[in-house]
């Protein structure tokens, strides 16, 4: 069922990934997930030395929802400048084009960075953690850890090759300002749309690809229409 869903759903229609790109992928999120290792482990120093305050007794539930929040929208714009700095033709080839060379996302793809990225990404997190540190914010253990959980499961939605958000979503004023899949799969695939969580940054900085709502909307239409004669594919 989810399969017939996947493929009713998927973004780019008539374009695999070849075994060589899943190869690539699963080998370069190794060396990320080193990299993220290694400052995990300068985080807790920094923590261990005072540098940053972080407590890992509980916390109320208030505090970690308005730390998380704060972290979540600190991020958000984090990743987008980084981003559009990575494909700034002095940087794209060195930090960004072997993340680009998955023209076609799948959720390998997520962690699949050169060190140069990787350690570009991960740096938001200490020097986040150190800049709130220096105004005396003891950031609660917990709001970490929803914040780094909420990342993963974001990015690999984003790089799932499939639309996961329901129809209409990018047409609801409540939820349009919250990124889908096709929004990072069309950059991949065109070019445009820096932003990770939201679709602020790059609306506000008219980055946004101009047909992201039509694409989605063909999407997530076809998705619905197939559905149920796909569904016995899977």
């Amino acid at each position: 069922m989810f399969r017939g869903f996947a493929e009713n759903r998927k973004i780019q229609r008539g374009r695999q990934p070849s075994r060589s790109d899943y190869a690539r992928e699963l080998l370069s999120s190794m060396r990320t997930v080193g990299v993220y290792a290694v400052v995990t482990l300068a985080i807790l120093v920094g923590r261990e030395t005072g540098v940053i305050l972080m407590k890992v007794q509980p916390a109320s539930a208030w505090t970690i929802a308005w730390q998380f929040v704060l972290i979540v929208l600190a991020h958000d714009a984090w990743f987008y400048w980084a981003h559009r700095a990575m494909h700034h033709k002095r940087l794209f080839r060195a930090a960004h084009l072997h993340h680009h060379k998955s023209r076609t996302p799948t959720p390998w793809t997520a962690y699949s960075f050169t060190m140069t990225e990787a350690v570009i990404e991960v740096a938001f997190v200490p020097v986040f953690l150190a800049l709130t540190s220096m105004l005396g914010i003891a950031y609660a253990g917990f709001a970490i850890l929803f914040f780094i959980w909420h990342q993963m499961i974001r990015n690999v939605m984003a790089h799932a090759g499939s639309e996961l958000f329901p129809a209409g979503w990018v047409d609801n004023p409540w939820t349009g300002w919250i990124a889908t899949t096709t929004h990072h799969d069309l950059h991949h695939s065109s070019g445009h749309n820096y932003g990770f969580y939201f679709t602020w940054w790059d609306r506000w900085m008219g980055t946004e690809h101009p047909r992201y709502r039509e694409t989605f909307r063909e999407v997530t239409t076809r998705g619905r229409a197939a559905g149920p004669a796909a569904e016995p594919a899977g």
